[in-house]
């Protein structure tokens, strides 16, 4: 079965959840060895890319945006809607876009809770179709987790 956690961001601005979410992907990819992460388009997907090369030598995760590096793609792959994504399982899914993800046959997916009202609904409606599809979930404050793998 399938296990998500909804990452609450209230309190968190902007560059915090930048960070914190690379420490997800990297925890993820420590534990899973195959991620692959939604971003809502290709400019976040830049973005975190470089978040992710500005990682301490002893952090780096091994990652490249959909449809480059390696033919059968890096341990963690950065994919938006309108990318060229590989039709491959992957063990984690972290999703950053206000819409549901292909996740079919990961173990762990992850999730966020942004604080505006709107895409706080959205994440509801995501919460109540993964119920739905039996995985089992629990909520997170993010501020509670800040650099919690590296401490």
């Amino acid at each position: 079965m399938a296990q998500g956690i909804f990452y609450v961001l209230d309190g968190l601005d902007e560059q915090q959840q930048l960070q914190f979410f690379c420490e997800r992907i990297t925890q993820a990819w420590r534990d899973f060895r195959s991620v692959r992460v939604w971003c809502a388009n290709q400019a976040e997907a830049e973005k975190l890319d470089e978040a992710l090369w500005q990682s301490p030598s002893d952090a780096f995760v091994p990652h490249n945006l959909a449809g480059e590096g390696p033919s059968q793609g890096a341990p963690v792959e950065l994919c938006w809607p309108q990318a060229n994504v590989a039709k491959r399982r992957t063990a984690a899914v972290v999703n950053l876009m206000a819409d549901m993800p292909e996740w079919q046959g990961a173990r762990m997916i992850i999730e966020r809770v942004p604080s505006e009202e709107n895409a706080r609904q959205q994440a509801r409606e995501r919460y109540k179709l993964y119920r739905g599809q039996r995985v089992e979930l629990q909520t997170v404050k993010a501020s509670e987790q800040m650099n919690s793998f590296t401490q």
